[in-house]
This record gives structure tokens, sequence and C-alpha cells, in this order.
């Protein structure tokens, strides 16, 4: 089966947002096991939204059009729809009373322009969508299907998991399960993480394997597993899992969810140990990511953003004459444990840009860790990009150098 995908908005083509959602659900319908061979986008323009959709069901089972089910003017895809189908849009009163229940439980009134989303093509089926008020669309047009979704990316992964993959699933006349699993890795490029694995990808079958690029957050390695049982499904992914696991051993630092800061407060809650943070270059960025776990408080005592000199000098007590140095390094992970009142002491200086800073070139990084039973210790790297990049890239090596040394010790 082939399922190809419209994306709607005049922002799209101007590049005022990034087209986030083709992407989602490319990869959503390969992981079930459906063709996609063509992507696009298409202007706020009923003609053109017609004609793109027209085009598409010319060689595709069915298409996903995301946006465009919005209460405005310009959001058209309702009435596009109903002019493939050649019928008219019929106010929809239930709709109406649910669309009106989510501006009443906020205390507001509903305006005039969303009885718009309440219309529905003459013969469509309507998508719940629990999130928002812009219901999806279903149109059969023969012996093919147009699925509606709203634009916006949580809502659009929402009605997409609940009502379209299934119905695309039980069109193919599947009756097996699909599973998939992430092994997220970081410290190596993919070229080099392919040649690891190269066997497994050679001997690949069922389940196969895929490699997804995440920038900043590394590179993931999705195993999909299909079998008549979801148990089935799973014990397949965790023997080839397993496999993965020995080729790439420490590289990997997640399966699906999981996240680097995740993995690290898991490792120090098993120690009982606490953590603080000196961060310079960097400006909160590692704080902010240990925060966001719940329950980071029972492993995270706080961050220290010395981001001027001064600061450093003054806050941290650092007495090293370059701040962007080894003893500097060495220096504010040992004042994150002092001062912080912690077990376990991290800390980043360094040179994010645009000038160089102590003599050192552009993405110059200093790691600090100090744990305790060892000494201080200082790494340092050189990180590639612009400001941005640099201060990302610095906080997950920094997160990952502290996962190594925790996942270490005996």
């Amino acid at each position: 089966m082939r399922c190809d995908v419209l994306a709607v908005g005049t922002e799209l083509l101007l590049g005022q947002i990034v087209d986030t959602n083709s992407a989602w659900l490319g990869e959503q319908l390969a992981a079930i096991g459906i063709d996609t061979y063509d992507h696009r986008k298409v202007g706020d323009n009923r003609d053109r939204i017609v004609a793109a959709l027209s085009a598409l069901l010319e060689h595709a089972d069915a298409v996903i059009v995301c946006g465009g089910l919005g209460p405005t003017q310009d959001d058209l895809t309702r009435d596009a729809l109903a002019a493939l189908m050649g019928v008219e849009l019929e106010r929809d009163p239930e709709l109406v009373t649910y669309i009106g229940s989510i501006f009443g439980a906020r205390g507001r009134d509903m305006p005039a322009s969303n009885l718009r989303q309440a219309d529905v093509p003459v013969g469509a089926t309507v998508l719940a969508n629990p999130m928002g008020t812009a219901p999806g669309l279903r149109a059969e047009l023969d012996d093919k299907v147009v699925y509606c979704v709203p634009g916006v990316p949580h809502e659009l992964r929402e009605m997409v998991t609940a009502h379209v993959l299934p119905d695309l699933l039980a069109r193919c006349g599947e009756e097996s399960v699909i599973v998939s699993r992430s092994l997220k890795t970081w410290g190596t490029s993919e070229s080099a993480l392919a040649e690891l694995i190269a066997d497994r990808v050679d001997a690949q079958t069922n389940p196969t394997i895929a490699f997804l690029a995440r920038g900043i957050e590394g590179l993931v390695v999705r195993i999909t597993a299909k079998a008549p049982t979801r148990d089935e499904a799973e014990a397949l992914l965790t023997t080839e899992e397993k496999e993965l696991r020995g080729a790439l051993g420490e590289l990997v630092f997640a399966v699906d969810d999981d996240t680097m800061e995740s993995e690290v407060l898991r490792l120090l809650l098993e120690r009982r140990w606490m953590l603080g943070v000196a961060e310079s270059l960097t400006g909160g960025l590692v704080g902010a990511r240990l925060a966001d776990p719940p329950g980071a408080s029972h492993a995270f005592r706080g961050t220290i953003a010395s981001y001027q000199t001064e600061v450093k000098r003054d806050l941290l007590g650092v007495m090293a004459e370059q701040v962007v140095s080894e003893e500097a390094a060495v220096e504010m992970a040992e004042a994150a444990q002092r001062v912080l009142g912690a077990d376990v002491g991290i800390a980043i200086t360094g040179v994010a840009g645009p000038a160089e800073q102590d003599g050192q070139p552009v993405g110059t990084v200093w790691f600090g860790i100090a744990i305790p039973g060892a000494p201080t210790e200082a790494v340092t790297a050189r990180l590639p990009g612009d400001r941005i990049r640099i201060r990302q890239f610095a906080t997950i090596s920094l997160l990952n150098l502290l996962r190594l040394r925790l996942a270490a010790l005996p």
C-alpha cells in the first residue's frame, strides 16, 4: 500500500515554518511497512489544494493532508476536500457542541469563526481531536482514501497514531503487529556507526534496521519487527537489540523515550548521589536539561551559570589565570560540589564564538568532572558549528562524559 503526504500552508512555502510534520509522517508510515513516495507542500488556495490532492491520488492509495483545518478564512482544506468529493459542506451539530465545550472549559465564549470547524463534507467521517478544536476528516474516493488532520504537531501526532495508522493497517489486511525500538547513540559518525553493525544490516529481514540522524541528539538505530502478536514482535526486538548492543557498546546511551539526562539521573540515583553543575559557555543549558525529567530533584541539586569571569572568581573561587583551561574546569567542578553541597560536580567552560578567547580558538571546550573517591578530571574537545550548535554539542557531550564515568564505576 502507498500513502503520500500533502502539507497545506502558505507559511510552509515562504519558509516561515519548517515542515516537521511530513518528516514525522514519513517515519511513522515506514515503521508500519507502508510505502510513501511523494511529499508535497501547497499554499492556502482551494483550487491548488484540489489539484495537488488529485495528482497524488493518481498514484497513491491514500493521502494524508496536514493543515488547513483551522477557523480562519485561509483554512481551506475542508472546502478543497468537499470540492474533490463533489459534495457540499454540512455543519455537524455535535461538533458545534463539542467545540463550544472546549471554549467553555477555558471560561471563554466561542468565536463565531470557529463554527467553520464543524463543517464536514457530506459523506466524510469525522476523526476526533481530543487535543484541540479542529476535528480531522476521512473521506472515501472510490477505492482510495484521504485523511485530513490539523497541522499543529502535537494534535497531528495524537490523531495519526489513534486513527490514521490503525485504519491504514486495516485496509492493508494486516493481521500482524509492527513494533519499533530506537537505540540512541552518541560519540561517532553515521558512517562509522554503519560500519560497526554492517553485518547486522546486511543480514536484516525481520527485524529491519534503519539509521536516523538526530543532529545534536546523536544518531538513532531503529529496529522494526513484525509478528502475529506484540509479545512475539517484542521478543524479536529484544534479540536484535542484544546483538546491536554487543557491537555498539557504550555508544548506546538510551532507548526510545529515554534521554541522555534521564540516563545520567538514573545512574546517580542508583548510588544516591546528588549532582551539582557549574557552567559557563552553555549559560544554563546543562541545568535546564537535567531539570526536564520527572523526579530530577532526587539527584540534581542545581546549576550555577557562571558566564562572566568575575562570577567564576567571586562565586566559585576560580583562581586559574585562563578561564578556558584545564585548571579552570577542575576548579569549577570542585566548586560545584562545594557550593551546591553535591556528591558529584561537573563543569564546562569554553569558547562559543564569534571570536577566540584566552588564545583558544572557537569551539574549544573543557569539561570537568569531580566524583567521590577519584581525582578530579578535565577533558577537552574541539566542537564544530556556530554559537548555538557549539553550546548544544557541549551540553550533551558533558552529560555523555558523566554517563560514561558513572557507568564505569564498580
